[in-house]
């Protein structure tokens, strides 16, 4: 029996109820896409798209998708960049900077089963390395729940050769 099974054992032997509930917390607290509420809408959303690079600048344009089954009002996607990003940058409407390496963009409305708009933006690195990681995620998505969360997880290594790397 592994470890963490016989403790749920031990605790329901005991009555211990309260520590299920905790123990069910902590899991879905572990699983960002499992909501707490079953009642909640789902959504599984995805993004595809392209990225390049040629001296520390990086073009990058994803469309994003929601395979449903519910509608999404808007929804938020981070880009994660492994190297800092330059200073001043020249962001598209809906897309702020949130760190040193992070920026935020709004999808905005995602019909059940379609795709959104394409969302291009330009983004230069604050020295020309030769690669960079670049890394998608869904931050928020309109308030449903999303029990897929493998599909709007992208992590792209992009090279700077002025290739068009896909994903």
């Amino acid at each position: 029996m592994s470890g963490w099974f016989r403790v749920v054992v031990q605790w329901v032997r005991g009555g211990l109820v309260a520590g299920l509930v905790a123990a069910g917390v902590v899991v879905q607290g572990a699983s960002p896409g499992v909501a707490a509420d079953a009642g909640q809408a789902e959504a599984d959303l995805a993004y595809h798209g392209a990225a390049l690079m040629s001296a520390g600048r990086v073009d990058v344009r994803f469309v994003p998708r929601n395979h449903g089954p519910a509608d999404v009002s808007d929804a938020t996607v981070r880009l994660t960049w492994s190297a800092p990003l330059a200073d001043r940058q020249e962001l598209p409407a809906g897309c702020a900077r949130s760190g040193e390496r992070v920026l935020l963009c709004r999808t905005g409305a995602l019909a059940a089963g379609d795709v959104g708009q394409a969302v291009g933006l330009r983004v230069w690195l604050r020295e020309a390395p030769t690669e960079v990681l670049m890394e998608f995620d869904t931050v928020w998505g309109g308030g449903a729940v999303d029990r897929n969360r493998d599909n709007d997880r992208q992590r792209v290594l992009v090279l700077d050769t002025g290739d068009t790397y896909y994903f």
